[in-house]
């Protein structure tokens, strides 16, 4: 009974999430949205002095509760049907380790989703280069994108907690509204 209870309330949350959103995960199915996620908890602002984009060790990574909050993103996702959608990235170890922590299938590195925190004069031009890159993709497959919350807030105007997603309307368009907010699971 106890392993009930607790299953119940594991699961309860995530139902609310999908209730609450279905036609935004319908469309996320159907490759009429995309998933925009922030990337899982990893403590601390920005990345430190000596950050190297080739260097895990240089940068700040996931902890224990990012690794476990992707985990469950993976769960959510195959709760939803997605169960190999294509896993774009940012290059940095910390949203790459998101991505593939969800076990959905291979992580391809995508430089449109990169952090500009260190350099947010590139914001504007790297925000419209990626709305291109993104609309440039074929229809009709969900699409999971894993980036940083300074690039979803040039694209979105929101704020996206570690972990949030955002199901967004394809195609792709500046100060996207989301069709649905997804906290972290």
């Amino acid at each position: 009974m106890k392993r009930l209870c607790l299953l119940v309330l594991v699961l309860l949350p995530l139902s609310s999430v999908v209730a609450d959103n279905a036609d935004a995960w319908q469309a996320l199915r159907e490759g009429r949205a995309l998933l925009l996620m922030r990337h899982a908890t990893a403590p601390g602002t920005g990345d430190p002095a000596n950050f190297r984009l080739d260097r895990c060790e240089t940068q700040r990574n996931l902890n224990d509760q990012g690794r476990s909050e992707a985990r469950r993103w993976g769960e959510l996702l195959a709760s939803q049907g997605i169960e190999q959608p294509r896993l774009l990235s940012s290059r940095w170890c910390r949203a790459q380790d998101t991505a593939s922590n969800m076990s959905r299938g291979p992580v391809q590195p995508f430089a449109a989703l990169d952090s500009f925190f260190g350099q947010p004069e590139d914001g504007a031009e790297q925000t419209a280069e990626l709305i291109r890159q993104i609309n440039e993709l074929p229809a009709g497959e969900p699409l999971v994108l894993v980036s940083h919350q300074v690039n979803i807030t040039a694209l979105t105007g929101i704020f996206p907690a570690s972990g949030e997603g955002l199901i967004l309307a394809l195609p792709l368009r500046p100060r996207a509204e989301p069709l649905a907010r997804i906290p972290a699971p």
